[in-house]
């Protein structure tokens, strides 16, 4: 079984919990980092460069009060779960609006409908949480074994927290309402995967245990408060079911659309650039010389092949986008 010593306790505890007013040491260096990483995420988010999101990911500190609210659990360390909770809500206020002043003053006519880092963070499923609980079971181990702690600029990187954040506040600026809660979901299942899987690591380690017989001082760690830790991941696990359900869907319903798109195209001698399905909408885009590809033909196609349920939204290069509901034989431009 793993073992530690009261002077792994101590460095965890010296690490993860950030006391004193805003102006003290820890506190100014966590604030610092956090706005400086929120303004380098929400610019990578925006020029969608995933190299400058990465950059964000190694300075963002977020991952220190929420590993700390891990710590504080198995302590049963009442003020400092609070005061970690605190850093981790009031951090993620700040990023959101660190991203919301920043996307009103920067943001493409599109609304970032073609940015593939916010299309990456806007549909969460459970494949993400699987990915968070792992990452968090990691970031614990190299915290409770010092002599692998250099696993932890992987761990900033391989878990994601502040992008999300960002994203959310860009989508905000743009009244992507919907999106926003998504990403802000990804945010929340990715803590509370963290907090969960620390929890239970550095009690495999025997944190607690070795605290008490050093003397360090610990609450009563009641049976609830798991059950607390452990609840919040099965609440974020069932919307990321559902959430995986839908982008099940949706690409069953791209792989179906696909083909007659591609026939579609072809018959007016124009060329298929992208399909793409989401929330039950296929947006098909095309790129040719006049005539245009007449969009009433593939709903025509698309009501025949079984797809009658779902939306249409096509667009051409030169005609402009149209959108054919589902039920509809007619399609009508987008502005109207």
């Amino acid at each position: 079984m793993p073992t530690t010593t009261i002077q792994d306790v101590e460095r965890m505890t010296d690490a993860l919990f950030i006391d004193g007013p805003l102006t003290s040491r820890k506190s100014s260096k966590f604030w610092i980092l956090l706005i400086l990483a929120a303004v380098i995420a929400t610019a990578g988010v925006i020029a969608d460069s995933t190299a400058t999101v990465i950059g964000a990911m190694i300075v963002a500190p977020l991952m220190t009060p929420i590993l700390g609210t891990a710590l504080a659990v198995v302590l049963a360390d009442h003020r400092h779960v609070i005061r970690s909770v605190g850093l981790v809500v009031g951090g993620a206020v700040a990023v959101v609006a660190i991203a919301f002043i920043l996307g009103l003053v920067d943001n493409p006519v599109n609304a970032f409908a073609q940015n593939t880092q916010i299309d990456a963070r806007i549909s969460p499923g459970l494949i993400d949480l699987v990915a968070a609980l792992a990452t968090g079971t990691v970031g614990a181990f190299a915290l409770a074994r010092s002599d692998i702690s250099d696993a932890l600029p992987g761990v900033a990187i391989a878990i994601s927290l502040v992008p999300p954040l960002a994203v959310v506040g860009l989508l905000l600026s743009v009244q992507r309402y919907a999106d926003a809660t998504g990403a802000l979901l990804l945010f929340a299942t990715n803590v509370a995967a963290i907090v969960a899987t620390g929890a239970i690591v550095l009690l495999i380690f025997k944190i607690r245990a070795t605290a008490v017989d050093g003397g360090y001082p610990v609450g009563d760690l009641r049976g609830r408060s798991l059950v607390v830790v452990l609840g919040l991941v099965v609440l974020v696990a069932i919307p990321l079911g559902f959430g995986s359900a839908a982008v099940a869907r949706d690409q069953l319903l791209e792989s179906k659309t696909r083909a007659l798109a591609q026939d579609w195209a072809a018959k007016s001698k124009w060329t298929l650039t992208d399909i793409a399905a989401r929330d039950g909408v296929v947006a098909v885009s095309a790129i040719g010389s006049p005539p245009d590809a007449s969009p009433e033909e593939l709903r025509r196609m698309m009501d025949s092949g079984g797809l009658g349920d779902a939306d249409l939204l096509v667009v051409l290069s030169a005609g402009g986008g149209r959108i054919c509901p589902a039920g509809q034989t007619t399609c009508k431009p987008l502005a109207s």
